[in-house]
């Protein structure tokens, strides 16, 4: 599998990484359409978690092309794919431990006014963290060919230089760590809250049982808050992986599943974010069925208007008649001159 210190790729991871970023773009794509067509969905959660979609499709985006390209060594566009790739990686880290400390601001303390005052924070600390780190690592050329060692065919930190165990923390692995601890406290210190509050309501428990409705949504919320921490855990954490291997210089990080796996994972996040937001949210699901239904039905309409329009239509009778009336008068008026 190794070549040297490359990381040689087989085909098949190739495409199955491909299509994992298209997945995630159309995913990632998805959730930002539904926000802007739909004003009424348009809650500060939901903005938070577009502008998180934002920085799964660049991703998405540039991960498919270094995984196409298949970099074999340092190029301008291996640097624009690694910074591209570094800036909306690390973003998408801020972003998505942003919206966690949104929802505890606002579930658990309470105040969707501090829960509100921290929005600007976040775009400060979103985009403007990532983009110090990547402007300074392109700027002190450590952006570039890293043979797979840590990546699956694109670029990130030059494997060749000396400082490469820092730049990877910096532009990515740092942030990670501090995530895979912080989204676990903080979910569970919400679904904490959320249990406390339901079994301090228990005596409308009766009146409650009776709308199935609510409950299913209060289940799937639940269900939701524990997904979100272990859905990002078990797709970051073969990344994180390969990461430690190479610490430790071991050749198990070359294996095509550990490699496929970290593949998967690190350009799935923009897939995970609609299945859970979108596709397994009864109000957006039901407009999108709806939807989809009405183009079909308008589409099909569309179709047998043109196959009407465009068949031959013979003329009525009564105008064939007349017509022939017309001619065999004119006939015998000739005649008789």
């Amino acid at each position: 599998m190794a070549n040297g210190t490359h990381t040689e790729l087989y085909v098949s991871e190739q495409v199955v990484v491909l299509c994992t970023c298209a997945l995630s773009f159309l995913g990632s794509s998805l959730i930002i359409v539904t926000y802007a067509v739909w004003s009424d969905l348009r809650t500060t959660p939901r903005k938070l978690l577009v502008y998180l979609s934002v920085t799964d499709w660049l991703s998405a985006v540039s991960y498919a092309f270094g995984v196409w390209r298949s970099f074999r060594a340092d190029s301008l566009d291996c640097v624009v794919q690694g910074a591209v790739s570094t800036f909306a990686n690390t973003s998408s880290f801020f972003w998505t431990v942003a919206i966690a400390v949104y929802l505890y601001v606002f579930i658990v303390r309470s105040s969707q006014r501090s829960a509100d005052s921290l929005v600007l924070v976040f775009h400060l600390v979103s985009w403007g963290v990532p983009l110090i780190i990547t402007v300074t690592a392109v700027g002190l050329n450590k952006i570039g060919y890293d043979a797979s060692e840590v990546s699956v065919g694109w670029c990130w930190v030059k494997i060749q230089a000396k400082d490469h165990i820092l730049w990877m923390l910096l532009t990515g692995k740092i942030w990670e760590f501090l995530a895979y601890l912080t989204l676990p406290v903080l979910y569970i210190l919400i679904k904490r809250h959320i249990h406390k509050a339901h079994a301090a309501l228990s005596e409308y428990r009766p009146i409650l049982a009776n709308r199935p409705q609510a409950n299913s949504f209060s289940s799937m919320a639940d269900v939701k808050l524990t997904l979100i921490p272990i859905i990002f855990i078990v797709l970051r954490i073969w990344s994180t992986v390969r990461f430690v291997l190479l610490l430790a210089d071991s050749r198990v990080r070359h294996s095509p599943v550990l490699v496929t796996l970290h593949g998967i994972g690190n350009t799935s996040q923009g897939a995970a974010n609609c299945i859970m937001f979108v596709l397994f949210t009864q109000p957006i699901r039901t407009r999108l069925c709806a939807a989809l239904c009405c183009s079909c039905c308008c589409c099909c309409s569309k179709c047998r208007a043109e196959e009407q329009h465009g068949s031959p239509q013979e003329p009525p009778p009564q105008l064939d008649s007349s017509a022939q009336r017309d001619e065999d008068a004119s006939s015998r008026a000739q005649a008789d001159r």
